[in-house]
């Protein structure tokens, strides 16, 4: 099923009037609002506007109420206007306007002492309003903004059923929640790592650096409004266990009500989340490795900051460790090599071992190792490669690239570890991984085979042996591969070929007339040499060759 296109994102759609607002309206504007506290919440949302002279408001209050009154029961007893004021925003009412005239001819400053000491918005009307005009004109804005949130509402639950019953996968998930409110999102998991983000653009390392201890400033409340310092967005992920993770709106709206279509989109991302979890199996923490790994590999990230940033949202410690690229290459497709990154990941993980682990092409498994003493890369690296051998068999290759102490520098030790994996053929029972030393030139002329100057220098070199052979059904080749295996030892040479000295004589002095070469020349034998390497190269990249 296709998903419908996405309606372009409405940041004014169902927007409850700010308290900002509600004073610049005519009906009021009129009054001659003044701002005496609470100025840092004026951008709190109005979601209802109630008129009462009673001492004891929050009885009749829901939270986010903007309430008028003229002031005249106020008492005259400070401790008791406190105890007014600490109703109003224990229950969270948006704030409080006082005309004056009726009651007071100046607000008591005890009343605006205990608004500014609990932040809750206060203004004074210099003159009279109609308080039933400001009701009906609020309202109307509230009850217009309820209604095409409700709209917008049905828009959004239509985008993410549309994702979660064509199967979306949860990067497209989160990428959706970006979208629709324009903010940063982050899935992390309980351990607080950051499995996927969307940021539109922005670099990584201002957003989820020190992600962590961040992440665990900001508890998750019971409903979603802001929490923690930084004013994020927070809505739990659950799986069949229970709670799983959660979904991060990095939206900053501190000490503010959070948009409410944000709330509806977290709100419906986190269910569609939790149904992608509870379909199947989710191997969400193999494909943050394997997105991040890939990027590292890639160098797509925009700096090393950045780089730093996503390795260590995800867990992998950059500073003070060594850091070391391993390739696992095999010719696996089936059940053999499924999740193998998975049961690897576990294995170093129960030694504590911190390594990002994940699929980064077919055929290939990418480890990347950090290390607190570098000289333990060896029985890590052995590990891997007992454990890759019993589930692969014996044709796997483990290569592991030189140390580095930056992200910046792990691509080119990936990419001789993959070199390496790629020269290696075929793998030795002896050895359980392998790195750059062991490529010499059998296994480097086994990577070149597929250049084409590599491919003419043997054919010009032993074209006129190979034709020999092909109209007599001889076996020069055989005889010239005998001779170069023993160095030049033709006694030697005569037992590997399984010829009298006699008989392989002949053939060697055939050899140097066909091919217009002395075989004595350590330089001749030496360009022969790697001519037969790279035709032997060749026929063993062939099927049944």
């Amino acid at each position: 099923m296709k998903a419908p296109p996405m309606p372009p994102r409405r940041p004014a759609t169902g927007h409850f009037p700010t308290i900002t607002e509600v004073l610049r309206l005519p009906v009021l504007a009129e009054g001659m609002p003044r701002v005496l506290a609470g100025e840092s919440q004026l951008d709190s949302a109005v979601r209802w506007v109630h008129v009462t002279e009673l001492l004891n408001p929050a009885d009749f209050l829901e939270g986010g109420e903007l309430v008028l009154t003229t002031g005249m029961p106020y008492p005259e007893d400070a401790s008791e206007l406190r105890g007014y004021v600490d109703q109003l925003a224990d229950v969270g009412a948006a704030g409080l306007i006082v005309e004056l005239g009726y009651r007071y001819r100046k607000v008591p400053e005890e009343l605006v002492a205990a608004c500014r000491a609990r932040e809750v918005p206060l203004v004074e009307l210099a003159r009279g309003v109609r308080f039933i005009d400001v009701t009906q004109t609020v309202h109307a804005l509230i009850l217009d903004a309820q209604g095409a949130l409700l709209r917008r509402g049905r828009e959004i639950q239509d985008i993410f059923t549309a994702l979660t019953l064509r199967g979306a996968d949860p990067e497209e998930l989160v990428r959706t929640t970006a979208e629709l409110t324009g903010a940063p999102v982050v899935l992390e998991d309980l351990t607080h790592r950051v499995l996927m983000c969307e940021l539109l653009g922005r670099p990584y390392e201002p957003v989820v650096s020190a992600w962590s201890r961040r992440s665990r400033a900001a508890p998750t409340p019971e409903r979603i409004t802001p929490s923690g310092p930084e004013g994020w967005l927070i809505a739990p992920v659950q799986d069949h266990h229970g709670l799983w993770g959660r979904l991060v709106l990095l939206e900053g709206r501190l000490n503010a009500e959070p948009d409410p279509e944000h709330v509806l989109v977290l709100e419906h991302a986190a269910v569609a989340l939790t149904m992608a979890r509870l379909a199947g199996p989710a191997w969400w923490e193999r494909r943050a490795h394997r997105s991040v790994l890939r990027d590292l590999y890639e160098r797509r990230f925009r700096s090393p900051a950045d780089a730093r940033a996503r390795a260590e949202a995800l867990g992998l410690p950059a500073f003070g460790h060594r850091l070391f690229a391993l390739v696992i290459r095999h010719t696996h497709t089936g059940t053999e090599s499924e999740h193998l990154d998975e049961r690897i990941a576990k294995a170093l993980a129960q030694t504590g071992v911190r390594a990002l682990v994940g699929e980064t092409a077919p055929g290939r498994i990418g480890v990347l190792l950090a290390l607190a003493q570098a000289s333990a890369w060896q029985p890590v690296a052995e590990r891997i490669g007992r454990l890759t051998r019993e589930e692969l068999g014996p044709e796997a290759v483990v290569a592991v690239g030189p140390g580095v102490t930056d992200l910046a520098g792990i691509a080119r030790s990936w990419q001789e570890a993959e070199q390496t994996a790629e020269a290696i053929t075929p793998a030795s029972p002896e050895r359980w991984f392998y790195v750059p030393a062991d490529v010499r030139l059998p296994e480097l002329l086994g990577v070149l085979r597929e250049d084409t100057r590599l491919q003419r220098y043997a054919e010009r070199q032993l074209t006129r042996l190979i034709e020999h052979d092909d109209r007599n059904s001889g076996d020069l080749l055989s005889a010239l591969r005998a001779y170069l295996a023993a160095a030049g030892n033709k006694s030697d040479a005569a037992k590997r070929a399984g010829m009298s000295r006699q008989a392989y004589y002949q053939r060697l002095h055939t050899i140097e007339r066909l091919l217009g070469c002395d075989l004595e020349s350590g330089l001749q034998r030496t360009s022969l040499h790697v001519a037969v390497l790279v035709l032997d190269a060749g026929e063993a990249a062939v099927p049944g060759a």
